[in-house]
């Protein structure tokens, strides 16, 4: 079971908690056991801090991933056996900037970056190339679940 908390730091429109619930299921159904997170919808100025602070970049970006930081015991396994996920922060101006500059349809973007996130925080990357073709194929596999096109078509 996923427990959600969506905050949202922004009078902007956005999907609904349900949608947002639902590409989090799909993007951590190989987890078995039950997790938590939160996503938080922010504005430009919230998501460019964030970025410049955590990241070094001094923009807003569309989609934070702060896994949580849970401290391994003496064995190497977790100190502490909690679901905690971590976090997600959306920049809700530059999901819609991206879906309208990419000509991609605004809520299979909102898809998109929910579950690239959600696969951040389970441990996926995309540093490297071959990361970076496991988490893109998930990615790809995912959201043709939901009918929605590839986001990296034409790329």
């Amino acid at each position: 079971m996923i427990e959600l908390d969506l905050q949202r730091a922004t009078a902007a429109e956005t999907p609904d908690e349900q949608a947002f619930r639902r590409w989090c299921e799909l993007a951590l159904r190989q987890r078995s056991a039950d997790s938590e997170l939160t996503i938080r919808l922010v504005d430009e100025a919230e998501g460019r801090e964030l970025n410049r602070d955590y990241r070094g970049k001094d923009y807003p970006t569309n989609v934070l991933s702060f896994p949580a930081d849970v401290p391994d015991g003496p064995d190497g396994e977790p100190l502490l056996d909690i679901p905690l996920l971590g976090d997600l922060v959306i920049c809700v101006a530059v999901v819609e900037r991206e879906a309208a500059e990419q000509a991609k349809p605004l809520e299979a973007h909102w898809a998109h970056l929910v579950i690239h996130g959600c696969l951040h925080l389970l441990g996926y990357d995309h540093l490297e190339d071959e990361e970076a073709e496991e988490m893109e194929g998930l990615e790809r596999e995912l959201l043709a679940e939901l009918g929605y096109p590839d986001p990296y078509a034409g790329e």
